[in-house]
């Protein structure tokens, strides 16, 4: 922390101590007028990058004309989820304001993909994104419910509301996905997260990147980063904002925001909660969030900003119990889980003489997990197990601290490169008070990542790479290059022909318990584990049509993971250790159908995806199950998988409507039950939303849940939710 905070008076120190006169002071403007923060905004002089910046919470930036020197000057400003703009400055504009245009299908600026503001078509990983016009109307209760609307994600929830939510991406584990909150990593130590308690009350947007991303992310983004933005405060006049829905199955949400900007400050104060009984017994779920996102323009130069999420859940756990319909086991009337989890995020953005930009950041994430099941209820037992309601209070109690620094340097509007270093205590405690077992876990890592950018024409190269230095398997390299070339510029109906390919490895952390044991369950430490790796493929063409309002994607992938780490039991000692034995492979391909309609550009969009996977286990010596052995289809990932999503917005109506499609896939019941169960079945769920403006202040809502009242299984066992409605209404006041 100290070497962070001398960095950061070095930094400081080196910037102008007052602003020039001839200061050009640049605005940035969304359809509809209101301020764009955050934006990337770059003052050229032909290709050449006098300065960069990013705006305000008023949308606003100043550049000093003075030091730009002679020649045309050109504003180039990227803002996620709007196209590129470039504007060209006359001798006596000193006050520019740039109006952004919603995003044609190429051109949709994203984040995540390459950790800086790049055009969709630059970077070098496929990347979908929710807005949040889309979250709003969606209103999902959960991450899970937003991202089984996203290309390529498939999502497996375990029952119902606050059900464990489990994300597979080409054919990757449910581990495999980095997961960021507001800046700060927030998946457990070896990838672990539960995407059914996360709640998404003022949530700006949400993007998934598909695909290894490991060396800009480090461990765990073997074959996705889901990377999630609150909402900053942008009005000068402050926004209160309060909503209330209710619905079947008793169920009952409401929310409240208060957000401003004015002058130096922005601010957004929040809170959400939910509730319900669900349809079943013992499905109960509960879930509170409270949140800020607060930023403060230090100088011309320098930004800060503060964001602090904290959410407490409360679920019922009834097990699996109900077949496709068939109750064979009754539910488990007494177990539950809790989850209780706060982060904090600092980032000091800091636009430096010389084209560079620095981006300094420290947080911390606190997380508290407890599954438990006290009494052991006579009727759920097997023929194969006899009664397997043996009680337990499964814990786990982790916490990440850490920062990192990562600078860009734009010398050309062609050209940007990345450099990074970050660091992060992992500390925490998992284990069972029933059993009277606990591992504690601590690893002082840090890494160094650069990436190149080369955006030339037709052709976009990024090569970039990452050092890690983990205190469980110790020093690793791990690369990424991608290559994309627009074949054909092409006219009004053809409108642009790109091919894609890439190359990257991911690689993932052993968990606390893998890595250090536990001794109450004959479970040896085992400090010699590799991690996980892939090393993934892809190759891909996208054709634009229509001026770009239409698009057609198709995406081949290739993932071989290698040292996925089994359980090692040892039937003459009773004890066990974790190795690194197993390999598999998926393979398959996405294809991806985006539209905005011409006469309804900026009202209609409709984005479908359909992907095929094909996975296998290669390699599985310590496998007892024939689902899990060697030859196996991959579990829980369906060969076939699909969504659409089409929204509508006009300016007092709009509505969606969304279906999530996927296909029968391997599963098991774990209990031995005769005939066993190996496979879920197929299904649909579909679901719309709508929303009426009354008047200026009130806004009426509803959505309604599987649509088609069809029964479904994620999980088998475990039955999802019939058919299901919530209703209300919005109100604000202010925000002129």
């Amino acid at each position: 922390m100290c070497r962070l905070g001398h960095a950061v008076m070095v930094l400081l120190a080196s910037l102008p101590a007052a602003a020039q006169s001839s200061a050009i002071t640049v605005k940035v403007v969304d359809p509809g007028s209101a301020p764009v923060a955050g934006a990337r905004i770059e003052l050229l002089r032909g290709t050449t990058v006098i300065a960069v910046t990013r705006s305000a919470a008023e949308g606003t930036a100043d550049f000093d004309r003075g030091g730009a020197g002679p020649g045309q000057l050109t504003v180039a400003v990227l803002a996620p989820g709007f196209a590129p703009v470039q504007q060209p400055l006359g001798a006596g504009d000193d006050h520019v304001t740039i109006r952004l245009t919603l995003a044609t299908i190429a051109q949709s600026v994203v984040v995540t993909a390459d950790a800086t503001p790049v055009s969709e078509d630059a970077g070098g990983l496929r990347t979908g994104s929710l807005d949040g016009k889309q979250l709003e109307t969606l209103n999902p209760v959960a991450a899970s419910d937003a991202l089984r609307m996203m290309p390529g994600a498939i999502v497996n929830t375990a029952g119902q509301r606050g059900g464990l939510a489990s994300l597979f991406v080409r054919g990757g584990e449910s581990r495999y996905n980095k997961v960021i909150e507001d800046g700060v990593p927030v998946d457990d130590p070896g990838g672990t997260f539960d995407f059914g308690v996360v709640p998404l009350a003022e949530t700006d947007r949400i993007e998934l990147v598909r695909g290894a991303d490991s060396a800009l992310y480090g461990s765990d983004a073997m074959t996705s980063v889901v990377q999630i933005f609150s909402r900053a405060g942008s009005a000068v006049v402050p926004e209160f904002r309060l909503g209330a829905d209710g619905g079947t199955f008793a169920t009952a949400s409401g929310y409240a925001s208060l957000a401003g900007a004015r002058g130096r400050y922005d601010f957004n104060l929040f809170a959400d909660q939910f509730n319900t009984l669900g349809k079943g017994p013992n499905d109960a779920y509960g879930n509170s969030l409270q949140g800020a996102n607060v930023g403060v323009v230090v100088s011309r130069r320098v930004n800060f900003r503060l964001r602090t999420r904290h959410s407490n859940s409360r679920a019922g756990n009834p097990g699996e119990w109900n077949f496709e319909g068939r109750p064979l086991l009754p539910p488990d009337q007494d177990a539950r889980s809790r989850q209780n989890n706060f982060l904090a995020g600092a980032e000091l953005d800091v636009a430096a003489p010389g084209r560079w930009q620095h981006r300094i950041t420290l947080y911390e994430y606190n997380h508290r997990r407890l599954d438990e099941d006290l009494v052991q209820e006579p009727g759920r037992a097997t023929p194969a197990f006899g009664n397997f309601d043996f009680p337990y209070a499964s814990f786990a109690r982790i916490n990440r601290a850490g920062g990192s620094e990562q600078s860009e340097y734009s010398p050309r509007a062609w050209s940007r490169s990345i450099l990074g270093t970050d660091f992060e205590d992992e500390n925490g405690f998992v284990g069972d008070t029933v059993a009277q077992v606990s591992t504690h876990g601590l690893r002082r890592n840090f890494a160094f990542y650069g990436e190149q950018i080369f955006n030339w024409q037709r052709l976009t190269l990024v090569a970039g790479g990452r050092f890690v230095h983990n205190e469980s398997f110790g020093n690793r390299g791990v690369p990424r290059a991608s290559f994309a070339w627009q074949l054909l510029r092409g006219g009004q109906v053809f409108a642009g022909t790109r091919l894609r390919f890439s190359y990257a490895e991911g690689i993932k952390e052993p968990r606390f318990e893998e890595s250090f044991g536990q001794g109450g369950f004959g479970i040896l430490p085992n400090p010699h584990l590799r991690p996980e790796a892939n090393r993934g493929l892809d190759a891909g063409l996208e054709q634009i049509f229509l001026s770009g309002r239409y698009a057609l994607a198709a995406t081949w992938f290739n993932n071989q993971f290698r040292d996925v780490i089994d359980f090692n039991f040892n039937s003459t000692t009773f004890l066990g250790q974790y190795v690194n034995v197993n390999r598999a492979f998926a393979q398959g391909a996405e294809v991806e159908v985006h539209g905005r309609p011409a006469r309804l550009h900026n009202r209609l969009r409709i984005d479908a995806a359909y992907v095929y996977t094909s996975g296998q286990i290669l390699v599985a010596p310590l496998a007892s199950d024939p689902l899990l052995s060697p030859g196996a289809p991959l579990l829980r990932r369906p060969r076939h998988a699909g969504n659409v999503l089409a929204g509508y917005s006009a300016s007092r109506w709009g509505g969606s409507l969304g279906g999530s499609f996927i296909g029968s896939r391997p599963d098991s019941d774990f209990l031995g039950l005769v005939p066993p169960i190996t496979r879920a079945p197929a299904y649909q769920l579909i679901n719309a939303g709508a929303w009426l403006a009354l008047n200026r202040r009130l806004t009426a809502y509803a959505n309604l849940e599987n649509l088609l009242n069809r029964r479904y299984e994620e999980v088998v066992g475990y039955p999802g939710l019939p058919v299901n409605i919530r209703a209300g209404i919005r109100f604000r006041i202010g925000g002129e």
